[in-house]
C-alpha cells in the first residue's frame, strides 16, 4: 500500500472529463443509497477498481472530492482493506488461502506450486496481465479446505494439480465456473458488482450449502440436539 501513499505527495492527474462525467453518474447512484454520503466510500472504492483495475491516486482524489473527505482519510480506508489493490491487477485475481486449516490441508503447497508454475510471487502479475497471484486470509470456507478464490469466487477442495489446471484454463480464455454460482467475470467486472451494480450473469444465485457445510446440522438432528434457551443462559 506504500504506492498509494507515494501518489498522495502530489495531486494526481484527474480523470478525463468524459470519464469523470460517467463515473459521477455511477457515484451519484451509489451515494443515494446512504443517509450519510461518506458511508458510500467502500462501494466507491470498488467503483474505482472497476474503472482502473486498482485504487490509484486519481481514484482516491475522486472519492475525496465527492464525499467531502481528505485524500488521507480515503487512503486510510483503502489501505486498511485487503480487497483494495494498490497496484495493477490482472483479469483474474487468484487468491490462495494459507490460513491455518487451508495450510494444514495443503494451501501452502498450492501457493508454492502456482508460484513455480506461473513464475511469479505473492502480489505479482503475469507478464501478459492475465493473472495476479496472492495468498489471502480466511474467507470462511474452511469446510472445503484448501480453497482457492478467483475474483472472490470459491474453488473448493483444491490440490496443486487442480490449481495449475485452473490457472491454465483462465490464461487460455476458457469459460470457468466456480464451485458455486455463475461463470467467472473479470476482476474489473467483479469490482463493479461489489460496488453495488446488478450482477446479471445467468446462474449467479445458483448453488446451495453442500454436505460439508451441513455436517454439524446433520449430527445435531441425529442426536436431537437443540439450542439452549436464551432465557436460561443469563
Amino acid at each position: 500500500m506504500t504506492e498509494i501513499l507515494l501518489k498522495l505527495t502530489t495531486r494526481p492527474e484527474p480523470f478525463p472529463p468524459y470519464v469523470r462525467e460517467r463515473l459521477e453518474d455511477d457515484a451519484a447512484r451509489i451515494i443515494a443509497r446512504y443517509p450519510h454520503p461518506r458511508s458510500a466510500l467502500l462501494p466507491l472504492l470498488h467503483l474505482m477498481q472497476a474503472e482502473q483495475g486498482y485504487v490509484t491516486g486519481t481514484g482516491i482524489e475522486f472519492c475525496a472530492d465527492l464525499l467531502g473527505l481528505t485524500g488521507a482519510e480515503v487512503t486510510a480506508v483503502a489501505t486498511f482493506y485487503s480487497m483494495f489493490r494498490a497496484t495493477p491487477t490482472g483479469d483474474y485475481h487468484v487468491g490462495v488461502c494459507t490460513n491455518t486449516l487451508c495450510a494444514v490441508m495443503g494451501g501452502d503447497a498450492i501457493l508454492a506450486a502456482l508460484e513455480q508454475h506461473l513464475g511469479i510471487g505473492h502480489g505479482e502479475t503475469t507478464e501478459d496481465g492475465s493473472l495476479t497471484l496472492e495468498h489471502i486470509e480466511c474467507n470462511a470456507a474452511c469446510d472445503y479446505a484448501p480453497v482457492v478464490m478467483v475474483n472472490w469466487e470459491f474453488f473448493d477442495n483444491q490440490t496443486p494439480e487442480s490449481a495449475r489446471l485452473l490457472v491454465d484454463a483462465l490464461r487460455a480464455g476458457q469459460r470457468v465456473t466456480p464451485s458455486r454460482g455463475a461463470p467467472l467475470c473479470t476482476f474489473k467486472q467483479t469490482a463493479r458488482i461489489l460496488a453495488g451494480f446488478p450482477d446479471e450473469r445467468p446462474g449467479v444465485l445458483d448453488g446451495e450449502a453442500g454436505p460439508a457445510s451441513l455436517a454439524g446440522l446433520k449430527v445435531a438432528r441425529e442426536r436431537n440436539m437443540t439450542a439452549p434457551d436464551p432465557e436460561g443462559t443469563r
